[in-house]
């Protein structure tokens, strides 16, 4: 997963926060991945409109040195498809 191109939630993927962070379903799939962290969730919903993740990451407050451990998870949701690219 590259941290400076620009991400999105997959088309096929419902996002339903939860107090605990968020549930997130893909109907293709058919996966369920939980969210335990509501700065992760945040950081989700704010991939449609940054130009990358780390931009997203920053536009939620996450710090430089907590950037690692967030963009580790988005690799993870990107490699179960719960995230992708966003193209041109």
């Amino acid at each position: 997963m590259n941290a400076e191109t620009a991400w999105r939630v997959h088309p096929q993927v419902s996002v339903r926060p939860e107090s605990f962070g968020a549930l997130l379903y893909h109907f293709g799939t058919r996966k369920l991945s939980f969210l335990k962290d509501r700065t992760l969730l945040a950081i989700v919903e704010a991939l449609g409109d940054a130009p990358s993740a780390r931009a997203a990451c920053e536009a939620v407050g996450v710090s430089a040195a907590s950037q690692p451990k967030y963009l580790q998870a988005l690799e993870t949701l990107a490699a179960s498809h719960m995230i992708e690219e966003r193209t041109a």
